[in-house]
């Protein structure tokens, strides 16, 4: 994981928003007396869009759904602390929020580019995506360092229409299928083996790689607010390294 300690809290906890493709989902049970709003975590797949808001694909069988049916306010704990011997010293960040069905295929298609195993279900009939219309969220990067951070500096602020439609689908077929060798670049300048590595996701701050079960994130040296402004990017990118 990236180290973010110089960075604003905001830019620190999108960075690890955008960067894992798990999160711990908190949601308040429902149940019949004593078990009743009794909070309820669980292990989820998510994704985020461009401007890093949390997306998530659940089935309406789960107890997560069943409690965000009754009561919508949900937690969501990105961890980023790593597999080291001192974890409480590495990042993490919980996402407060509101989770709401978004049938937009634009969500779709941003969080199965993500996670494309996804596929093999989400036009299951009890299965739905939702998004986290954030509130705020709380940092811990370390000891020493805790941080409250509201919405707006959350969220990437900015000109985000050069990133709506099929922009960001056309990006990656052109990437991906054309220029193998940009790929094999960003994964290799991350220190990883440049191999069998597909770019699943390009935002403003940065691209999402996966391979398999792996994920890797490379960001740009300064934002961009255009799919051809992020091709041009990583071809100066390239150039330099």
């Amino acid at each position: 994981m990236n180290d973010h300690k110089d960075d604003a809290p905001g830019d620190a906890a999108r960075s690890l928003i955008r960067a894992l493709d798990t999160a711990t989902l908190a949601s308040a049970l429902v149940g019949d007396g004593d078990e009743s709003a009794w909070p309820y975590a669980s292990l989820v797949l998510v994704a985020c869009d461009v401007d890093a808001t949390p997306l998530l694909l659940i089935s309406q069988l789960a107890e997560h759904t069943k409690n965000i049916a009754a009561d919508d306010r949900i937690s969501l704990l990105y961890d980023g602390t790593g597999q080291g011997s001192d974890r409480l010293s590495g990042e993490r960040v919980s996402v407060l929020g509101r989770a709401v069905r978004d049938d937009s295929p634009e969500t779709a298609a941003r969080y199965l580019a993500r996670h494309p195993s996804a596929e093999g279900y989400a036009g299951f009939a009890d299965f739905a995506f939702f998004r986290v219309e954030v509130t705020r969220a709380h940092l811990v990067a370390g000891f020493g360092r805790i941080d409250w951070i509201d919405r707006t500096n959350l969220l990437f602020s900015g000109d985000l229409t050069g990133f709506t439609g099929n922009s960001e689908a056309n990006f990656l077929v052109d990437l991906n299928d054309n220029h193998p060798k940009i790929v094999r670049f960003l994964a290799e300048n991350l220190g990883l083996d440049g191999d069998g590595w597909r770019v699943t996701g390009c935002d403003p701050e940065g691209c999402d790689l996966r391979r398999e079960g792996d994920v890797a994130r490379i960001g740009f040296p300064s934002p961009v607010f255009t799919h051809n402004a992020a091709r041009e990017a990583l071809s100066q990118m390239r150039t330099r390294g």
